[in-house]
């Protein structure tokens, strides 16, 4: 059998990386990483809109909110240290009527009680800037939202791990967890070919296993405290003409209650940037289902022209879908009923494990800070 003195990671996406990552630079420490799939970052951490946020949305005191501005700075820091390619694009959120003119004013009053930097922009100066862009009420600006390489920011954090002498088991599926009675854990796992491994004794366990995260703490808690997965499509589609093409990110204003933050249009870092839009929001049963939902093009279109009414229609196609680990059908804004933030804690009755539970957006912004906060909870 095979002992670790210290640390198991589970899941080898963003936040699974950025945690290993932070562990490993502990002298003294043996730390693995174990991933059911052949590569890093293959699920919510590759299929998403690299957004780097702000940290507008998610309330006061919430995890989500201080993660978010914790890892944002340390985004842009790591990237500009490390030559990841990145991009501080800026985003706008856009009012079409009163009712989101006053969602915007909320956004603004909290951004600015957390000395996050927006302002309001003259319609005729949005107008000059991006005059494609329609916004009847309002426009918002993020000064310090961008956009990140995933990829390639991931690539980085599995070689620093590895160089730190870390270790990455890929094929690598939980099958079963069982509490020692001496103290530590004893991890069931199954390889490529469906059958059992050796199982692996260690001292502390972190769970960053993103859609399976649930199921994998449902292995170890008691059913009082085991919970139940759901799981939100999102469908992203590409956009094949040369306009319009805005600069910045735009965005709808938020909705309360709303599961996402609306089919928003984003940019990657090719020269010229490619415009993309989405995700929509689509509650599916299914985490492994990555066919595109076709259906899902009409809705997205009528709502993308309100904001870019010069769009070619027959120029967007769906791409691509990504799936984000949810703990209920609920907001994902803080303005709304049934916010949810993200769970990041030590389980009461099972010293050394830690659950990270709900990891969506701003997963990716916040990862450098969440492997901070393991670190912290650990070690402090």
């Amino acid at each position: 059998m095979l002992i670790l003195r210290m640390s198991l990671v589970v899941g080898a996406g963003a936040v699974g990386l950025a945690v290993a990552r932070k562990l490993a630079e502990r002298s003294g420490t043996s730390t693995l990483l174990i991933e059911r799939h052949g590569s890093v970052g293959t699920e919510t951490s590759s299929r998403n809109s690299e957004v780097i946020h702000a940290g507008l949305y998610y309330g006061h005191d919430s995890l989500k909110t201080k993660l978010c501005i914790q890892g944002r700075n340390m985004m842009y820091e790591l990237c500009r240290r490390q030559n990841i390619a990145h991009r501080n694009t800026k985003k706008w959120i856009l009012a079409q009527d009163n009712e989101q003119w006053e969602e915007l004013v909320k956004v603004h009053r909290f951004a600015t009680s957390i000395d996050v930097a927006t302002h309001f922009l003259s319609l005729q100066e949005a107008h000059d800037r991006e005059p494609d862009v329609r916004a009847q009420a309002g426009v918002l600006e993020s000064e310090t939202t961008g956009i990140v390489d995933s990829h390639g920011l991931m690539s980085w954090l599995e070689g620093k791990f590895q160089d730190l002498g870390g270790d990455i088991a890929f094929h690598t599926a939980v099958t079963g967890i069982e509490a020692l009675p001496t103290g530590g854990f004893r991890i069931h796992t199954s390889g490529r070919d469906g059958g059992s491994s050796e199982p692996i004794t260690t001292e502390t366990l972190i769970n960053s296993g993103g859609l399976a995260a649930i199921q994998i703490s449902n292995m170890l808690l008691p059913p009082p405290r085991q919970l139940t997965p759901f799981y939100a499509k999102g469908t992203y589609f590409s956009y094949s003409a040369s306009r319009p093409r805005p600069n910045t990110l735009v965005y709808p204003a938020p909705r309360p209650g709303h599961g996402g933050l609306g089919t928003h249009l984003t940019l990657d870092l090719s020269n010229p940037p490619r415009v993309r839009f989405g995700p929509d929001v689509e509650w599916v049963d299914d985490p492994n289902d990555y066919t595109p939902n076709h259906s899902r093009l009409a809705a997205a279109l009528d709502e993308i022209e309100t904001y870019l009414p010069s769009l070619q229609r027959d120029k967007v196609e769906v791409d691509y879908c990504g799936i984000r680990p949810k703990l209920g059908k609920l907001g994902a804004v803080a303005s709304g009923k049934g916010f949810q933030d993200f769970i990041i804690r030590k389980e009461d009755g099972f010293d050394g494990f830690i659950n990270l539970l709900g990891i969506e957006s701003p997963g990716l912004t916040s990862s450098l800070a969440i492997g901070e906060c393991v670190h912290d909870l650990l070690y402090r």
